[in-house]
């Protein structure tokens, strides 16, 4: 077992992550950009969760091209622009969208 196997768990955090992110910003805001996102976060964590499988039983590089591909697909759709640039950091990272008016609870 060689590195290629922690990059490609890496990847398989990192996309779930961002699966989890888009469905954070979905429920704060309820865009429809972030809606697809999210829906098709399930499939590309998947492919992701079984691009591991594959570079844990069969071939390393071959897992690895598959979760590079869930994490480009993941970054090609098309989304809302949500955030300023004068939120911190942190809360653009953590998906800490402001939340609607007509989304409010309460």
């Amino acid at each position: 077992m060689s590195y290629l196997v922690y990059v490609a768990g890496f990847g398989v955090a990192v996309t779930y992550f961002l699966w989890v992110r888009d469905a954070r910003i979905l429920l704060r805001t309820g865009l429809p950009g972030y809606r697809a996102a999210a829906y098709h976060g399930v499939l590309y964590a998947t492919l992701a969760l079984i691009a591991l499988n594959v570079t844990l039983a069969w071939d390393e590089i071959v897992g690895l091209g598959l979760v590079l591909l869930a994490l480009y697909l993941q970054g090609r759709e098309k989304r809302e622009k949500v955030f300023s640039g004068a939120e911190p950091a942190l809360d653009r990272f953590l998906g800490k969208a402001p939340q609607r008016k007509d989304k409010e609870r309460g």
